[in-house]
């Protein structure tokens, strides 16, 4: 990569915001029973087992790899195109992935886990085949984190989603549940869970700049180059705010269950409750008032955590919840990027080193991408370490290809994906939506 002087971000400025909400975003809860009540011991211990991985294989080398689109009809990008219509389209994914929807229709795509070269290369292989399928549907699964022309409109009407609507409310809930789309990256936690845990948030700003792509809302600049990211700051940052890191990543995981505003309850089997009043899982745990009328199962520790969303949560593995989704042909990049930086001992020293002056530049990061100077100068570093890791990782030349090509295209000039999506909506009509028609033929 040649370094060049980072753009100027010309982006308009922000409008006013209204005030927080809380927010989470969609997911199915989980099946097993609430048991018996739980206690303060009781979430350090489950913590602590969120940083346990029972499955690891001994070199904690694997990949998984999520993607979420934004589903188009190409004949009319402003058509809700429904969930049964996307469903009937698609072909049984012989890679091994599983098919879900998100709440506004949101197709969601999750691999099973892999070393790297298998793990893209199986994604890969089913996206590929997803998106014949659908093209000769008349549809196209957008590569964007923020639906640039439709307002949000929720399709799934399960009891989880109809309670958290309710508790949410508007504009940011909404959008959040129907409008937006990532890609994400999920790691084993190694021999030293710690490690990959606090290179995960560190690098995280950097690579939230780099892959920002979605500046568009209502078919226009939004003034942000992730507005995905910029929906998520405007949520309850006690359930969507980066996880205080110490020396203790148990230990600050429990603490940021415990002081997370509880959302919903479950009644029974088949019904949902939205929480009131503000009250935390440490709230119900002292049996506070305005909390339900009962004590917390682990059950419901689980369940809360099911709607705690920080960028970076351990499940027994780590999940990377913090980029937007990308071009079908781009995703490979993003995902091995963030893999190399992350697993490789020697590209993640280089790629601290560079991101320590942006560890706290979330924002930022989401507001210009790579337009901010010290995010390109990070950003270069990272994509350089990345590129020697990646041989080293069994990454074959044609993704290291990709990444390099990436970075050319990109990183070296200070420019996110966001710029071509910005781009397009400024040279006036007449032209084709970039998010529909970029990347490589299906």
């Amino acid at each position: 990569m040649t370094a060049r002087p980072a753009a100027r971000s010309r982006l308009p400025a922000i409008p006013p915001l209204p005030a927080p909400l809380p927010g989470d975003p969609p997911g199915d809860p989980p099946a097993d029973p609430p048991g018996d009540p739980t206690s303060f011991a009781g979430v350090a211990e489950f913590a602590r087992d969120c940083f346990r991985d029972p499955a690891r294989d001994g070199g904690g080398g694997r990949l998984g790899v999520e993607l979420e689109f934004l589903v188009h009809d190409r004949a009319a990008p402003e058509r809700h195109v429904p969930i049964d219509e996307i469903a009937r389209a698609l072909p049984p994914l012989p890679g091994g992935s599983q098919v879900t929807f998100e709440p506004g229709g949101q197709l969601e795509l999750s691999g099973p886990a892999a070393p790297l070269a298998e793990a893209v290369a199986a994604m890969a292989g089913d996206l590929g085949l997803a998106r014949r399928a659908l093209a000769g549907a008349g549809l196209a699964p957008a590569g964007v984190g923020l639906d640039p022309v439709r307002p949000p409109r929720r399709q799934l009407r399960l009891p989880r989603y109809d309670a958290m609507a309710e508790f949410l409310g508007g504009p940011y809930g909404p959008l959040m549940m129907c409008s937006t789309a990532s890609v994400q990256v999920n790691l084993d936690l190694g021999e030293r869970p710690g490690v990959r845990w606090e290179r995960a948030h560190l690098l995280g700003p950097v690579l939230v700049a780099a892959f920002a792509n979605s500046p568009l809302a209502g078919g226009r600049p939004c003034g942000w180059m992730s507005g995905r990211q910029a929906v998520w700051e405007r949520l309850d940052p006690t359930r969507t705010a980066p996880v205080p890191a110490t020396a203790d990543p148990a230990e600050d995981w429990a603490g940021y269950l415990l002081d997370a505003r509880l959302m919903l309850v479950r009644d029974g089997a088949d019904r949902c409750r939205p929480a009131r009043g503000g009250v935390t899982f440490r709230d119900w745990l002292a049996g506070r008032p305005g909390t339900p009328g009962r004590p917390p199962t682990l059950g419901d520790l689980a369940y809360h955590a099911t709607t705690v969303f920080p960028p970076v949560r351990p499940r027994g593995w780590l999940e990377l919840r913090y980029l937007d989704a990308q071009r079908p042909d781009a995703w490979p990049v993003c995902v091995a990027v963030t893999y190399a930086l992350i697993m490789d001992d020697r590209a993640a020293d280089a790629a601290l080193q560079a991101a320590e002056p942006c560890r706290d530049l979330w924002s930022e990061a989401a507001r210009r991408g790579l337009a901010a100077p010290p995010l390109a100068r990070a950003a270069e570093a990272c994509f350089r370490a990345a590129l020697e890791a990646l041989p080293r990782l069994g990454a074959g030349p044609v993704l290291t290809g990709e990444v390099a090509a990436f970075a050319d295209r990109y990183v070296s000039r200070g420019r996110s994906p966001a710029a071509d999506l910005i781009e397009t909506v400024t040279r006036g009509p007449g032209h084709p939506p970039a998010w529909l028609t970029e990347g490589k033929d299906a």
